[in-house]
């Protein structure tokens, strides 16, 4: 198998697990584990938790002491065994112990694929984009196949679909690797690492603007977590949650392919303001209008809640940080906007869907609003 094929098939597997993970399973624990739209959100909040620290700290670690080979082969290897202890628990604190352990070991996958796309992209010849819309691709059909799934099997189908991608993920990282995945990397000088950090720490430009992200990107927890009990309480049938879900991302993967043509010009805080306009008015919708049709042209607002957002990220360590700098703010990024944020913000939304499910999606503002007014607060201070 050639490299190109080779990432080509880990994005695909890892994906449609991801999008089995990611807006399925609060769903799942509450329908198949009978726990609480609270219990549930306290579990997922304290994993997404685990998971920021485990990619900010852990993933670094074994870096340094393993190839990306055989860290890629264990978080595999590590996430099947754990997820198999699912089956036979279903108290509370054993479900919450199993996905704590689980958040620790699985969304470590992402980076190390990512790191192993970087590390091929700069020693060969792969085409990223080509290899990553594979992954969109299996995102995609996981929406899918877990739609109709559930209008079959009912929730219970959606373990035993995890377990099936997770068994796919093994299976694709014991095919032949490429070879310069096998070298371990050379260990980071600790001195340097921790002046990267303050540099980056130093720029007051940078710490507003990841703050804004931690907001916008965190704004979307209810979604994350309860977009599928949601529309299901909304007396949707299961197949078509999966079809409304993947609007977004389809929107999502047409958003990149035109963000260069249509973005790249503009400067970052008008699209920060952009985005969070675009977050606030998608939450506004769904709490006013309770019902399936907003909801689905709402989907479509996700290309300015998420990508707009993302985009000017992106665009802005490009533009202002050092070559050096960017995988440490992207840690950062991925640690805090991705999994912190969204996490402390769960334990919001969940509380709120209890009190009205309507109101969960209101709660966001509380996020997307903040990052609205930090943007134009700041933007003629720091200039970007």
């Amino acid at each position: 198998m050639n490299n190109q094929r080779w990432l080509s098939l880990n994005f695909y597997t890892f994906f449609f697990t991801w999008g089995i993970f990611l807006p399925y399973w609060t769903g799942w624990l509450i329908a198949e584990k009978n726990l609480s739209v609270s219990a549930a959100s306290m579990i997922m909040g304290m994993g997404m938790i685990v998971r920021a620290c485990s990619t900010l700290f852990l993933f670094p670690l074994f870096t340094r002491l393993y190839s990306l080979n055989v860290v890629m082969k264990c978080l595999a290897v590590g996430s099947l065994g754990v997820v198999l202890l699912y089956i036979p628990f279903d108290t509370y604190s054993s479900l919450f112990i199993i996905t704590v352990v689980f958040s620790a070991v699985y969304p470590n996958l992402l980076p190390a694929m990512e790191s192993s796309a970087s590390v091929l992209v700069s020693t060969g010849k792969i085409h990223y984009g080509r290899s990553r819309s594979w992954g969109s691709l299996g995102y995609t059909i996981a929406l899918l196949i877990v739609g109709a799934g559930t209008a079959v099997f009912q929730e219970a189908a959606i373990l035993w679909l995890m377990i099936i991608g997770l068994i796919a993920i093994v299976f694709s990282q014991f095919q032949a690797s490429p070879v310069v995945l096998h070298v371990k990397t050379k260990p980071i000088n600790q001195v340097d690492e921790k002046g990267r950090l303050n540099k980056l720490f130093a720029s007051e430009g940078f710490v507003i603007v990841l703050l804004i992200s931690i907001l916008l990107q965190g704004s979307h927890a209810s979604y994350y977590n309860y977009g599928f009990v949601y529309l299901r309480d909304l007396g949707v049938g299961s197949f078509y949650i999966g079809l409304i879900l993947n609007v977004a991302i389809v929107c999502e993967i047409v958003f990149f392919t035109k963000a260069d043509q249509f973005f790249s010009k503009m400067k970052v805080s008008t699209m920060y303001s952009i985005a969070a306009l675009g977050s606030t008015l998608r939450w506004v919708m769904i709490y006013l209008f309770p019902n399936v049709v907003v909801f689905i042209f709402s989907q479509a607002l996700h290309v300015l809640s998420f990508g707009v957002a993302h985009y000017a990220f992106i665009q802005y360590i490009s533009q202002k940080l050092k070559p050096n700098q960017i995988p440490t703010a992207q840690g950062m990024y991925a640690a805090f906007a991705m999994g912190l944020s969204i996490a402390i913000l769960t334990f919001l939304g969940g509380f709120l869907y209890e009190v009205s499910p309507k109101l969960s999606f209101l709660g966001m503002t509380l996020s997307s609003v903040p990052a609205l007014l930090l943007t134009l607060f700041t933007m003629r201070k720091y200039n970007y």
